[in-house]
């Protein structure tokens, strides 16, 4: 067992936590499709397809990867039937050759897999020179992660089981190891559709990965208190400021 965790109970409600606007991710979607330029490209942890899905529409020639079996059903479901070639596999053991592909994509992955650094070894192994590694680096508002870190403290888990992105440093340096640069790419603004309340009310629900490992009745009792907190902090549970944020992605390039 690799450790990694499956998202296969999170199939029915991912896209709902994951969503992005359709401006964004049309903007997304071009920025990542410019960098593939017509090469062929590997999405590990697929998931839905939320990012994949409109690549394939718009003509990127793609492979999908995805511990969860429930995930890339869903895939399945949403395209009418498989939209390009999907994997069920490991990002530590991805099966395929050195240099399979010309870019590797990754968003919300790393933080999931205990053993990140041999995720990253083996992105560098199957992406051919020159060549780059897409990593999302950020999408959540300030004002969620305040409040997540409030959560992980008061229930004493860790939010991530593997790499903490807010740690950029030791990505940049997981990368350097094996001879890439980074590269930032420009950040897509953002304003999510849900409010800070309805985040929490996801907290309390156990829908987010760092939520499962607490007890139901601790997780709702936290949740409670952070509520009652964050209404005292800001007057409300929709401040302005918290439906802002930047799709942020790093190019770490491959010479």
């Amino acid at each position: 067992m690799s450790g990694s965790l499956r998202f296969d109970r999170a199939v029915e409600y991912y896209d709902r936590t994951r969503h992005i606007s359709e401006e964004a991710s049309r903007r997304q979607t071009e920025l990542l499709a410019a960098e593939l330029g017509g090469r062929r490209g590997l999405e590990i942890g697929v998931g839905t397809g939320l990012v994949a899905l409109p690549l394939a529409a718009a003509g990127v020639d793609l492979v999908g990867l995805d511990l969860s079996e429930p995930m890339l059903r869903k895939l399945e479901e949403k395209a009418n039937g498989p939209p390009f070639p999907l994997v069920l596999g490991d990002a530590i053991a991805l099966p395929f050759g050195e240099g399979s592909f010309a870019v590797a994509l990754v968003r919300h992955v790393l933080h999931l897999i205990p053993a990140w650094e041999q995720a990253v070894a083996e992105l560098v192994r199957v992406v051919a020179r020159p060549g780059s590694v897409l990593v999302s680096t950020g999408d959540i508002p300030p004002t969620w992660r305040e409040v997540t870190a409030r959560f992980v403290a008061a229930t004493g888990g860790p939010f991530a089981r593997g790499l903490d992105l807010r740690e950029i440093a030791r990505l940049d340096a997981a990368f350097a190891e094996h001879g890439a640069r980074p590269r930032v790419l420009p950040p897509i603004p953002e304003r999510v559709d849900i409010s800070l309340g309805t985040f929490i009310e996801q907290m309390s629900e156990g829908l987010h990965s760092w939520t499962w490992d607490v007890p139901d009745e601790r997780r709702r009792e936290v949740a409670g208190d952070i509520r009652r907190w964050a209404e005292e902090r800001f007057g409300t549970l929709d401040p302005s400021e918290a439906r802002d944020v930047a799709i942020e992605w790093r190019a770490y390039d491959l010479a």
